[in-house]
């Protein structure tokens, strides 16, 4: 028997309750608090989209702040509250929640809840990361574009309810792991990241060894500039699309398949790029990322963003696409990049860029090579990031044991 289980017996002979959220909490919901209202210093904040990308379990620290005058108008978060997100564009992200265990209260703001309770707040905040949870989270959610689970719905959740020394313990396991898996972690990334950096320079030195002319683009092929769409037109199922965003977050060097499909109500008015077309995005957030490519072989046309450019050539499309990842682009890139807050790159620049052009068969040999070494650094299939994906999933595997209780006999 596990110290947990003699634990429940101990306090809970009976069995572990469940119980509905809004039972065992009151639930806030925040309002207001653009980004503008962020600050460097003032009253601590967590904005909604910061529980995404910048928090974990717990924090006692916040990254942002609003100023005093704005934070009287806020939900407030007192140490021990969980704060939890309510809106996100897909279903594994909304309910994401961080504990507050900052010894001053906190404000947050729309698209955010604070859940006050009597529990341990690490075991609530684990618990809003299990399988339990997310199965009940996508029943109660609404929406298709933008996911949504409002304080109300999250009222409704079961959740199971064990003493607190039992909660406590629960809660010791999982830091320790958390922590051990997070080195492990560590180690595996940085040790990928060196993977990277070698990739990258093989990649250079092979584009950059070929015995072939260096032409501009604009004499190589046809830039076309793609036409504007919005999230508001992405649909369930319709016309395959490539927003310029998703190139940055979603594809690699190529794509067979796309992400997302947009309303086919709009088929006149977009613009689309065929197989074996290279497209760019070109606006970015800075110099490196604009210009970022991804090589289309998808059996059909793709309707491609505005702010993307799709490129047609007889050359092999895998081979533009590793080619325009070398530092050798970079630099010539660097020079028809516009600089304002967001960084532009229009198809006369792109045009202007010179590649190395070797012959058909040796750009299918270098596509073949570098196609072995992308996996290496990029498929979670194989490799370090299979090992990393596998480290992941064990994890969350004992996080979810740990967390799952069977119900009290009726």
């Amino acid at each position: 028997m596990s110290h947990i289980d003699e634990l429940i017996a101990e306090f809970a002979p009976q069995g572990v309750e469940f119980r509905l959220l809004g039972d065992i909490a009151e639930l806030v919901r925040g309002n207001g608090m653009p980004k503008a209202d962020l600050t460097e210093e003032g009253v601590g904040a967590i904005h909604y989209g910061q529980i995404y990308t910048r928090y974990g379990v717990w924090a006692t620290e916040t990254i942002s702040f609003v100023a005093p005058e704005t934070a009287v108008k806020l939900a407030k978060a007192q140490p021990g509250d969980i704060i939890i997100t309510n809106t996100s564009e897909n279903i594994e992200d909304v309910g994401k929640a961080v504990a507050w265990l900052g010894g001053e209260p906190i404000v947050t703001g729309g698209h955010a809840t604070v859940v006050k309770h009597n529990e341990d707040p690490k075991y609530l905040s684990y618990w809003f990361q299990s399988e339990s949870f997310f199965v009940q989270k996508r029943a109660l959610a609404t929406g298709t574009k933008v996911i949504d689970v409002s304080a109300k719905q999250l009222m409704k959740v079961r959740i199971p309810v064990p003493p607190l020394e039992v909660q406590r313990e629960i809660v010791r396991i999982l830091d320790q792991f958390t922590q051990l898996e997070a080195e492990l972690e560590a180690e595996l990334e940085a040790e990928l990241e060196a993977r990277r950096r070698q990739y990258a320079s093989y990649r250079d030195s092979l584009v950059n060894a070929v015995d072939g002319p260096r032409v501009a683009m604009g004499e190589l092929g046809t830039f076309m500039r793609g036409r504007r769409f919005t999230k508001s037109d992405v649909v369930e199922s319709g016309i395959p699309s490539i927003h310029y965003g998703e190139i940055y977050t979603d594809y690699g060097v190529s794509a067979s398949r796309a992400k997302r499909e947009v309303n086919s109500d709009m088929v006149a008015q977009l613009r689309f790029a065929q197989p074996r077309d290279v497209i760019f995005a070109g606006v970015g957030e800075t110099v490196v990322d604009v210009g970022k490519a991804v090589a289309w072989l998808g059996d059909g046309p793709v309707a491609v963003h505005d702010d993307t450019f799709s490129f047609t050539s007889e050359l092999d499309p895998k081979y533009v696409s590793y080619a325009v990842q070398t530092d050798d682009f970079h630099a010539q890139k660097a020079n028809h990049v516009a600089r304002g807050k967001v960084k532009r790159l229009s198809s006369a620049g792109l045009s202007k860029i010179k590649i190395p052009v070797p012959t058909a068969e040796e750009q299918e040999r270098i596509v073949s090579i570098l196609d072995s070494f992308d996996a290496l650094v990029n498929d979670l299939s194989i490799g370090l990031p299979a090992e990393l994906a596998a480290r992941r999933k064990q994890y969350e595997y004992y996080r979810d044991k740990l967390l799952t209780f069977g119900e009290p006999a009726a």
